[in-house]
C-alpha cells in the first residue's frame, strides 16, 4: 500500500481533488499501475498474478 501510493503521487500530489479527473484520466493511471512489474511479485505485474489466479480456480 505504501508503495503503491508512492507511485500514485507520480500523477497526483497528496491531497488532490480526483473528482477533477474523467473516468478515462483514472483508467489510465490505473492501467499503468496495474501493467508495472513489482519486485515484490517476481517481477509480474499485478494484472499477470490477476490472470493466474482466476485461470487457477477455473
Amino acid at each position: 500500500n505504501e508503495n503503491t501510493n508512492r507511485l500514485l503521487r507520480f500523477w497526483f500530489e497528496k491531497g488532490t481533488d480526483l473528482s477533477r479527473y474523467t473516468k478515462a484520466d483514472l483508467k489510465s493511471v490505473q492501467d499503468k499501475l496495474n501493467t508495472r512489474p513489482r519486485p515484490t511479485l517476481d517481477y509480474d505485474t499485478p494484472a499477470q498474478r490477476l490472470a493466474a489466479l482466476i485461470n487457477q480456480a477455473a
